[in-house]
């Protein structure tokens, strides 16, 4: 929409009609370019969905965890450092040559380094088992991720709802305000009573109290979207997404559910247990050290190199490294059984939700086809027959609060089936590759 500059009508300029300055007015008008004006701008579901994401500070977190994990894996994956190896062995501390370095020919002064050369397997499986950490944090982010769309999603319906609540009270309201005036006039009339007066403000009292009730709820509403999206929850909020469809489906819930962020952490941490096994498997056999020494005795003697290797003894493999790795793989083993335990979960759970799903819609179409237009008729025959003096005022306000009951019931089923809807559709994350469960 534009607006163009406002030109007066008449002149003021001596000589001029009025007939011309409105003309001439005119042409300027159309000639000027057009000034946009400034649209409000609404909070639509997909900006929410956005905002909330960039402002989420547990992604950060988890992107963090998995950088962490991924530089470890390139250190577990390097020998260790070499050691520098000084000393003095044979240091006489009695006598006249007592802590002398270089009076005793015996006195040996040494300066070697060790190097301990783990083996290639095991510093591989060490690096993996930091990559398979990095990949149980990013699934862990997948999970906070869904959690967040589903969250958000909950908190932008339910305070779209809760204004269409407010909004409907509010047209309830007004007609039962025109009912006072009909009451007032017919009791002025003589053709009501006072307590038809008395009734029809009682209901605009009942509105007034559902009005501030309704209008807590959509403050609450707004807080609760501003914990994801801040400030911004205060706008005015877009049209209502497509609800009428979602991306499960109930056929082949498992295949579909194997998707599932939790899920996919449980694998995740699954083979992180496996890395530690796999770790426990090449500690069965043995690293080894070497260091080479400078002796330096004095001057009456020859300076020596020595060269030791050492090997550590695994002597009780049955009692230590066996025990060790059969601790792993049965942690291997709980996690694999609780993630099993969890799909099986989840597609109950699921099958469920979709099944109430579907049964609310039916029972929205119900309202739409039957309920409301009954609501509606029943009030309209009440109207008619009070206006014939046929009927009386309290059975016209009575349709009147079935009318009102049916419609908030309807709309607190839609709410309902929105939310639903929400749990739903973003049961897997949107936006987001799948990742496999089998580790």
């Amino acid at each position: 929409m534009f607006n163009r500059l406002p030109y007066p009508a008449r002149s003021h300029l001596p000589g001029v009609s009025p007939l011309i300055a409105g003309s001439l007015a005119l042409i300027l008008n159309l000639a000027l370019p057009p000034q946009p004006v400034q649209a409000t701008q609404t909070l639509t579901l997909d900006m929410a969905l956005q905002l909330a994401q960039e402002r989420s500070r547990q992604l950060v977190a988890h992107d963090a965890t998995a950088s962490a994990a991924r530089h470890m894996a390139v250190a577990a994956a390097q020998l260790p450092d070499p050691v520098l190896k000084a000393g003095v062995n044979n240091l006489p501390v009695t006598g006249p040559d007592a802590y002398s370095l270089t009076r005793d020919p015996l006195t040996m002064r040494s300066i070697g380094v060790m190097q301990e050369f783990v083996r290639d397997d095991k510093r591989r499986a060490r690096a993996l088992r930091f990559e398979r950490e990095a990949e149980a944090a990013q699934a862990a982010r997948t999970l906070s991720l869904s959690n967040l769309q589903r969250d958000t999603t909950i908190a932008w319906m339910d305070r779209f709802y809760q204004e269409r609540l407010y909004e409907l009270l509010a047209r309830q309201r007004n007609e039962a305000l025109l009912q006072i005036d009909a009451a007032d006039a017919a009791y002025r009339g003589a053709r009501g009573s006072q307590a038809d007066v008395l009734a029809a403000r009682s209901a605009v009292a009942q509105i007034d109290d559902r009005l501030a009730q309704a209008e807590r709820q959509v403050a609450t509403a707004k807080t609760q979207l501003a914990r994801w999206i801040g400030d911004v929850a205060l706008q005015l909020l877009g049209d209502l997404p497509d609800t009428s469809h979602m991306r499960l489906s109930t056929e082949d819930l498992a295949t579909q559910l194997s998707h599932h962020p939790q899920i996919t952490v449980l694998a995740r941490q699954e083979a992180v247990a496996q890395a530690d096994a796999q770790i426990a498997q090449t500690g069965r056999q043995t690293d080894w050290s070497v260091e080479l020494m400078y002796n330096q005795l004095g001057p009456a003697y020859a300076n020596m190199v020595s060269i030791n290797l050492a090997i550590p003894l695994q002597w009780d493999q049955k009692n230590r490294q066996n025990r060790e790795l059969s601790a792993k793989l049965a942690v291997v083993e709980q996690l694999r059984a609780e993630r099993e335990e969890a799909i099986r979960t989840h597609v109950s759970e699921v099958q469920a939700m979709l099944q109430e799903w579907q049964s609310n819609r039916q029972r929205l179409s119900r309202y739409d086809l039957t309920l409301l237009p009954l609501a509606r008729e029943r009030v309209k025959a009440a109207l008619a027959a009070y206006r014939g003096s046929n009927g009386t005022l309290s059975a016209v306000l009575e349709a009147r609060r079935g009318d009102i009951e049916t419609q908030m019931e309807r709309l607190r089923l839609e709410m309902e089936t929105a939310r639903l809807w929400a749990q739903l559709n973003y049961m897997i994350t949107a936006h987001t590759d799948k990742v496999p469960v089998t580790p």
